[in-house]
């Protein structure tokens, strides 16, 4: 009986994501009935997309151990160094993203080679790549606001079957991750050496090659969620991408994978925690909450992923540990 309730608390730490999700979710809708409409949560999502694109890329760096501060400044020096070349150096545009794509999986191959090769801590590696990259991008803009062409922002305003493009491009990224992760031998590869690098070592795993391809991955994914986002704004300015990657954290961590490594999933965990900030931001603006408050908020929901992350790990050892003395006696 012990044991039995014990997998069922294991069962709801796992899932406080889904818990937290609806709670917020019927809150906001009972506080501002208009929060249930369908274009309201299509919005939400569609304005959720890129950041949950960025997600996917931290997902994987957060389930090896590791972390990417430097996605904010890649989006803001790939989605620039594109746009300049469509507008000004009159590119086409597949080219012009194309090349955008390259400087966010090159930044993401330095600091892979940073980590693995030189072995550099990832916290330190992607702050100085951060401010790298941002300085990079105010340089090449000359800290103007470069405006892109309508070739771009047809991306963010495009539907199919009625569907906004940004959902569609998010969901196909998320399906490609899942598969990936879960039935690919790298995917199981990747929770390995987040769960325990040194018994993966003995396995025969490379790890280090393993991270270095998840970082290239979130740099590519960065890349991708700048395009997806200036495409739905229509201009990049000084302040484009800041801050961004401390919601791709939190929007991984509220969907359940956990900052010690080894744990996660991109779908339903990752979709859920992205869903669930853009709610609460979309639901401050309905409940017309000061405008200097709502920081304040989303400081405080990333707090809470990282607390929630904490316990959920604490406890889930506990109870696991509880069990195996509780399977020993029997």
């Amino acid at each position: 009986m012990t044991s039995q309730k014990s997998n069922i608390l294991i069962k709801i730490l796992k899932n406080t994501s889904v818990v937290l999700f609806i709670l917020v979710f019927i809150m906001f809708g009972i506080l501002s009935p208009k929060f249930f409409d369908y274009k309201n949560f299509e919005n939400i999502v569609t304005q959720a997309s890129y950041i949950g694109i960025i997600a996917v890329g931290m997902t994987f760096v957060l389930l090896t151990g590791g972390i990417d501060l430097s996605v904010g400044s890649i989006m803001y020096l790939s989605a620039s160094a594109g746009g300049l070349l469509i507008r000004d150096a009159s590119f086409p545009v597949w080219l012009g993203l194309l090349i955008a794509v390259i400087i966010g999986i090159a930044f993401g191959a330095f600091n892979a080679f940073a980590i693995t090769r030189l072995k550099i801590l990832p916290f330190v590696v992607t702050l100085s790549t951060m401010v790298a990259g941002r300085g990079l991008g105010l340089l090449l803009t000359q800290s103007r606001a470069v405006t892109m062409p309508q070739g771009v922002t047809s991306i963010g305003s495009t539907r199919f079957l009625g569907v906004p493009l940004p959902i569609i491009i998010f969901s196909l990224i998320v399906l490609i991750a899942y598969v990936f992760l879960n039935l690919t031998t790298v995917g199981r590869q990747i929770y390995a050496v987040g769960n325990d690098i040194e018994a993966a070592k003995k396995g025969g795993i490379k790890h280090n090659s393993i991270i270095f391809w998840v970082y290239i991955i979130s740099g590519l994914l960065a890349s991708l969620g700048g395009i997806i986002s200036v495409s739905q704004i229509g201009i990049i300015n000084a302040g484009f991408g800041s801050g961004d990657e401390f919601d791709a954290i939190a929007a991984a961590v509220l969907g359940g994978t956990s900052l010690y490594g080894g744990i996660g999933s991109v779908f339903p965990g990752t979709v859920i925690g992205t869903v669930l900030i853009q709610m609460v931001q979309a639901g401050l603006v309905y409940l017309q909450v000061d405008i200097y408050i709502q920081p304040l908020i989303s400081a405080g929901i990333i707090f809470l992923a990282v607390f929630l992350d904490s316990i959920r790990k604490t406890q889930e050892v506990k109870l696991q540990r509880r069990n195996i003395r509780v399977d020993v006696e029997e």
